[in-house]
Parts: C-alpha cells; sequence; structure tokens
C-alpha cells in the first residue's frame, strides 16, 4: 500500500495514479457509465496500491443514490420459495446479486410477505426487480407511489395501474405451455388435466389459453382445477386427489407450478398410480423440487440467470436515467424431458 503520509486516499490520489480523470474514477466506481477494460484495470491497480476505499456515505449525500437494487414477489412463499429456500425466487435473486456487484451496487431480497408496505416502509433502494407480479400487485402499487424505477421479469398484467408501461424481460409463457404439452401428447398422452394457481398472473392466464386451445383443437376435453398458492404442496395434492376421483381417465398432468408438481406426484402415490406408466408429470420450472422428486420431473430451463442478467442490466440503465426499450426478450426456454413423462 502507498500511503507513506498516512492520509486516506482520495478519488484525486486514485486518478493521478491511474492516469485518468477523476469523473473516470468515479463512473468505473459508481458502475452507472462505461468504462473500457483497460482503464478499468489500471484504475482498480491504482486502488489495489493505495488501499482506496469509498466513502459511500459522502457518495449517498452527493448523487443522492443508495447503491442498492431490491429484488420481490408477491407469490407466497409456499410457492416461490418453499422449505429449501432455493426455489425461483432465489435462483433469480443470486444471479442479479452478481451482476449487480458489476455496477458496484448491492442486492436486497425482499421476501414475500403478507403485508409489502410494512416490508418496504425501512428498505432504501435506486430500483426493483419484480418477479412475475399479478393484477393487483400491491409491490408495484407501492413502488410507483415512491417513484422508485421498476423492471419487471415476466409479463406484466396490462390491467394493473402500472402495467401497461412498465419495461419487463419476457419468459415466452406461449412457448413454455406449447413445449410442455406437445411433449406430452408426444408421449401418448390422450387425457391432459392442467393444475393452476388462482392469482391474476400472466403466466397462468396465458398458459390456461394455451392448454384450452390445444384441448379444443384436438377434441380432449379440458379440464383445470386451481389451487390457491397459499396453500401449496398439500394443496396441490388434495386437488390431485379429487381429480383421480372424479376423472379416473386421466392420463397426464399439467402443474406449471413446481411446489404444486411436488404435491401431485405425492398424491399420485397415494392413489396408487404409477408415473409415468398410468400418469405422465410435467412441470414448468426446472428447480431443485424437478430435480429431486422421483421420478425427475420433466421441465422447462427458463435460463433464470440470464433473465436476471438482463433485467438486471435494464434496471441499471434506467436508474441512469437511459431510455431502455419496454419488452426485452429472455432467452428461449428449452425442454428438460425426465422420468415423470416419458418411458
Amino acid at each position: 500500500m502507498d500511503n507513506t503520509a498516512g492520509k486516506r486516499p482520495t478519488v484525486k490520489d486514485v486518478a493521478r495514479l491511474a492516469g485518468v480523470s477523476q469523473g473516470t474514477v468515479s463512473n468505473a466506481l459508481s458502475g452507472m457509465r462505461g468504462v473500457d477494460p483497460e482503464t478499468r484495470q489500471r484504475i482498480d491497480q491504482a486502488i489495489a496500491t493505495l488501499g482506496y476505499v469509498p466513502n459511500l456515505a459522502a457518495r449517498r449525500m452527493r448523487t443522492g443514490l443508495t447503491n442498492t437494487i431490491a429484488v420481490m414477489t408477491s407469490m407466497p412463499a409456499a410457492v416461490s420459495a418453499g422449505s429449501s429456500r432455493l426455489g425461483f425466487l432465489m435462483e433469480i435473486a443470486a444471479s442479479a446479486a452478481i451482476h449487480a456487484l458489476d455496477y458496484n451496487s448491492a442486492l436486497v431480497l425482499v421476501p414475500p410477505v403478507a403485508d409489502p408496505a410494512v416490508a418496504l416502509r425501512h428498505v432504501a433502494m435506486d430500483g426493483a426487480i419484480v418477479i412475475e407480479p399479478q393484477r393487483d400487485d400491491a409491490f408495484l402499487s407501492l413502488l410507483k407511489h415512491r417513484g422508485v424505477p421498476v423492471v419487471v421479469i415476466g409479463e406484466p398484467p396490462a390491467s394493473h395501474p402500472s402495467g401497461g408501461d412498465l419495461p419487463w424481460v419476457d419468459l415466452h409463457y406461449t412457448r413454455t405451455a406449447e413445449l410442455l404439452l406437445s411433449h406430452l401428447l408426444e408421449q401418448g398422452a390422450r387425457r391432459i388435466a392442467l393444475i393452476l394457481g388462482t392469482s391474476s398472473r400472466a403466466s397462468q392466464s396465458t398458459t390456461e389459453v394455451i392448454y384450452q386451445a390445444w384441448m379444443l383443437l384436438r377434441g380432449i376435453p379440458p379440464c383445470v382445477i386451481r389451487v390457491p398458492e397459499t396453500e401449496g404442496e398439500e394443496g396441490a395434492y388434495q386437488a390431485t386427489r379429487y381429480l383421480l376421483t372424479n376423472n379416473p381417465d386421466v392420463d397426464a398432468i399439467f402443474v406449471p407450478v413446481d411446489a404444486f408438481a411436488t404435491g401431485a406426484m405425492r398424491a399420485l402415490r397415494d392413489e396408487g398410480r404409477t408415473v409415468p406408466d398410468d400418469v405422465r408429470v410435467v412441470t414448468r420450472y426446472d428447480g431443485l423440487r424437478a430435480r429431486e422428486e422421483r421420478p425427475a420431473l420433466t421441465a422447462i430451463d427458463l435460463h433464470l440467470d440470464q433473465v436476471a442478467a438482463l433485467a438486471t442490466r435494464l434496471l441499471m440503465d434506467l436508474i441512469a436515467g437511459k431510455e431502455i426499450q419496454q419488452v426485452t426478450e429472455g432467452p428461449l426456454p428449452s425442454l428438460v424431458a425426465r422420468g415423470s413423462s416419458q418411458d
């Protein structure tokens, strides 16, 4: 460390040693404006040599920024995380946290809570990523009221007061539903049931529209069961037992919510139905539940690490005052076929 005078190094010292302007150092530190890799490397070397530590409190007073972003969802923990806390929400949050560091920002995970107003009351943030909001999503309303920049993962509900103009990353709900339905049909399924949540999210409404259309086109009587998300795995377990009692000819179940799929699998075992010989099962999210179920569940790789990176970059651009497009196409989903749906 080159700090012989015993004084705390400053941005000016870093700029002098790196051979750049103080503004360039500030841009590199904030992460809000692009600095070419070679210059960034010289600045990082100067910081290491001098032992420079940014005065975050002073920067916040000067810029008005907290260098913090938040990730949140109103989907109940019973389905968005679960007992393992390694679900859909956590996969996005972990990736977003890594990419936020590229902009010298930290990430706060706001877990699903009953009262979002209380949860956000003391959370300072420059912007927020909201995952698959519902039609009357309280998080969106609160963030709009506070004037917080927002990027949505998944299509926002158009009927929400904020939903019509929010930037969002497309998760390709139509393609995902078609991949799973076509797979079931190719595997010989002839009586497919759909188990959905009751919340008004675009992921669920789009899935149901595609399912109804595909069943109508093929002359298959539709069978849709709805379960409140707050009931989680147990709710789906009871719903599946009811389904099997009243529709014994069902030979495939499309369960987009992976927590529901776990409940469905347990019900099938208790009812003496073999998977996949008697009933084939598929789910949307290729997470821990899908991989650890026995047999493992056929699911969709949504490439959530790439989705989170896109959402983080868009949010940082939005915070910096840059113009961004309303819809950003996420990576195309891909089918991960496993033992729950194929012999």
